[in-house]
C-alpha cells in the first residue's frame, strides 16, 4: 500500500483553469456578496436565541461512547503491538485520516458528532458515575475563566507539530504513545475540573470539532477566551501544510530547516500561524475593540480551509481504512474479509478535486462575510455604518481566499 499522507492534489496534475482566473473569479464573488449584503441585508437576522443541542438518549450516548473507547483501544494497541511500517499498521491512517480528517468533515456535515464518541469524555463520565454511586465523588474545581480555550489552542498546535513537523509522526509506536499521553492528560483535567468544563475548553479536538459543527451555537461558543487563537491555529497550520508544497516557500523552508529538520518545520509552522494572526488583526483593525464579537466568522474560514486541503486525502486515504481495519497489526490477518481491498487512486480526477476545493474555499469565506455583516449590524445598529466597517473585512476575505487558492494550486504543480 503506497504512502497516503501526502495531502492535497496529486503532484504534477494540471490546474483546470489558470490560477489568476480562479483568484479573480473568487474575488469577484466575494465583492458581489459584499454589495448584496450592504444593500439588501439591513437588519440583523442571525441573532436568534442560541440553539441547544438535544441530548441523545442515555443508552445511545453510552453506546456511542463505548464505541469510541473501543476504537481508541484498538488503534492504540495496533500502534504499540503491530508492524512498524506506517502504511501497514492501522494507527497512522486511523489517526491522521479517520480521526483528524474524518471527524472534521463529519462535524461540518452533521454537527458535533465527536462529543458522542469522544473516548476520554466517555471514560470520564463513566468514572464520575461510578464515583457517585460509591460515594467517592467530590465537587470539581471551577475552571479558570481567564484561561478559556488557550489550552485547546496549545494542544492543537502540538498536534500540528506532530503531524507536520516531527520526523517520527508516522511511526505507529510513537504515535500510540502520544495517544495514550493525551488520553491521560484529558483524564487528569476532567478529574480536577469536571468532564464538561474540561472538554469544552481544554480538549483541542473536542473544542475544534464542536465549533465546526456548532450550527446555531457557534457565535456564543466563539466568544470564549482563546477561541480566536484556536481557530487561527487551525487555519495557519492548514496553510503551512499547503505551503510546504509551494515553490515560493521553498527558499524560506531551506533557511528554516538549516536549524534542523524538525526545528525548522516548527519555525515554519509558527511563522504561518503568526502570519494568519497578522492578517486577521489587520482585517479587524477598524473594529479592534469589537474583535471578539467577530470570532465566530473564523469558523467557516477554518472549515473551508480544512475541506479544501484535505478533501483528496479523505477520498483516497479514507479507502485505506477498511483493509487496515481487517489487518490492524499488519500481521497478515483478515478479520472481516476485506484485507485485500485496494485503494482506487483514480476515484476522483484532479479537475473534480480542484472544483470542490474552490467551492469549499469561496463558500467558507462568503459565509464568513455574511456572519461578519450580520454581527456588524448588531454592533453598530446602522446599515451604512455596518457596511463601512466591513470594507476591511472584505479585503481580509479576499486575501485568505487567494492565499488558499495559491496553496492549492501549488499542490498541482509540485
Amino acid at each position: 500500500m503506497s504512502t497516503l499522507f501526502a495531502h492535497g492534489i496529486t503532484a504534477g496534475a494540471d490546474i483546470p483553469i489558470p490560477m489568476t482566473i480562479a483568484a479573480a473569479a473568487a474575488a469577484a464573488v466575494l465583492v458581489l456578496s459584499f454589495l448584496v449584503l450592504a444593500f439588501g441585508w439591513t437588519r440583523p437576522r442571525l441573532n436568534a436565541p442560541v440553539e441547544r443541542t438535544r441530548p441523545l438518549p442515555k443508552a445511545l450516548d453510552v453506546t456511542f461512547g463505548a464505541l469510541g473507547v473501543t476504537v481508541f483501544a484498538v488503534v492504540a494497541y495496533a500502534g504499540l503491538a503491530g508492524t512498524a511500517l506506517p502504511n501497514e499498521n492501522l494507527a497512522p491512517t486511523a489517526v491522521y485520516v479517520g480521526f483528524w480528517v474524518g471527524i472534521a468533515f463529519a462535524s461540518v456535515l452533521f454537527g458535533d458528532v465527536f462529543r458522542h464518541v469522544s473516548p476520554w469524555r466517555a471514560v470520564g463520565r463513566a468514572a464520575g458515575w461510578a464515583a457517585t454511586r460509591l460515594g467517592l465523588a467530590s465537587a470539581p474545581a471551577p475552571y479558570p475563566e481567564r484561561l478559556g480555550r488557550i489550552p485547546a489552542a496549545a494542544g492543537l498546535f502540538a498536534f500540528a507539530v506532530c503531524e507536520l513537523c516531527w520526523e517520527r509522526a508516522g511511526e505507529p509506536r510513537a504515535l500510540a504513545i502520544l495517544m495514550l499521553v493525551y488520553f491521560a492528560v484529558m483524564l487528569v483535567g476532567m478529574s480536577v475540573y469536571g468532564v464538561d468544563a474540561w472538554v469544552r475548553n481544554a480538549d483541542a479536538f473536542g473544542v475544534l470539532f464542536s465549533l465546526l459543527g456548532a450550527r446555531g451555537r457557534g457565535a456564543a461558543e466563539a466568544g470564549v477566551a482563546g477561541t480566536m487563537l484556536l481557530l487561527i491555529v487551525a487555519i495557519g497550520s492548514t496553510a503551512f501544510d499547503g505551503a510546504r508544497e509551494a515553490s515560493g516557500f521553498a527558499t524560506v523552508a531551506d533557511v528554516l530547516e538549516g536549524i534542523g529538520t524538525t526545528g525548522g518545520r516548527i519555525a515554519g509552522l509558527a511563522l504561518c500561524v503568526a502570519l494568519a494572526v497578522a492578517i486577521w488583526a489587520a482585517g479587524l483593525a477598524p473594529i479592534r475593540k469589537h474583535a471578539r464579537a467577530f470570532t465566530h466568522t473564523l469558523i467557516p474560514i477554518a472549515a473551508g480551509y480544512l475541506v479544501a486541503h484535505y478533501f483528496s486525502l479523505a477520498v483516497i486515504g479514507g479507502q485505506a481504512l477498511w483493509p487496515l481495519a481487517n489487518d490492524p497489526l499488519g500481521a497478515g490477518k483478515d478479520v472481516f474479509g476485506g484485507a485485500a481491498a485496494q485503494v482506487d487512486y483514480a476515484a476522483l480526477g484532479a479537475t473534480a478535486i480542484w472544483w470542490v476545493q474552490i467551492i469549499a474555499l469561496v463558500s467558507g469565506h462568503v459565509a464568513a462575510l455574511v456572519l461578519a455583516h450580520d454581527r456588524a449590524l448588531e454592533v453598530y445598529g446602522d446599515a451604512r455604518a455596518a457596511a463601512r466597517s466591513q470594507v476591511t473585512m472584505l479585503g481580509l476575505m479576499v486575501v485568505f481566499t487567494c492565499t488558499g487558492l495559491w496553496l492549492l494550486s501549488s499542490g498541482f504543480n509540485a
